[in-house]
């Protein structure tokens, strides 16, 4: 590094985040941007955490409480919609809506917004997938787990506004 006080602008840069690039002191806007990306992280997983566990809910009530079959047409046969499946698709799902969130966060300039609007997109393209269900009732319920799931992370994966 250059260390002359010209004013080439090589002298006194820092590459740390939340420095001045002309003292080499301190801003503050890092330790900011790092407590708040702490701050994310834990909330966006638990967010994640309580997709999967509002859909298990659903299909706890709608299983074991009313009796109600859940099963699905798929390929040809007809298979039973478990706790395992459920589990897995909204913790997938989740982790996708995450995903989705971070790349939209390094590219667009109102990332909330713009994931806000691609996933209520994709949650109204995947309520015919609960059609493949075997009788009024399991159609039904599958509807709700799509609804219970993007109840959680829509609201929840953004950013909050302060």
């Amino acid at each position: 590094m250059n260390d002359t006080p010209s004013g080439s602008g090589t002298a006194g840069t820092s590459a740390t985040i939340g420095t001045s690039t002309a003292t080499g002191v301190p801003d503050g806007r890092g330790a900011a941007a790092s407590r708040a990306g702490r701050r994310t992280v834990p909330r966006r997983a638990l967010t994640v955490a309580g997709a999967t566990a509002a859909a298990l809910v659903v299909w706890a009530l709608a299983g074991p409480v009313a009796g109600i079959d859940l099963a699905a047409r798929s390929a040809g046969s007809t298979r039973t919609v478990g706790p395992g499946a459920i589990a897995a698709v909204s913790l997938v799902a989740g982790l996708a809506a995450w995903a989705l969130l971070a790349l939209m966060e390094r590219l667009t300039r109102r990332p909330g917004r713009v994931w806000t609007i691609i996933a209520a997109v994709v949650l109204v393209l995947s309520l015919p997938g609960p059609l493949g269900g075997v009788g009024a009732a399991a159609r039904a319920v599958l509807a709700g787990l799509h609804l219970a799931v993007a109840a959680v992370l829509i609201p929840g994966l953004p950013a909050r506004r302060r």
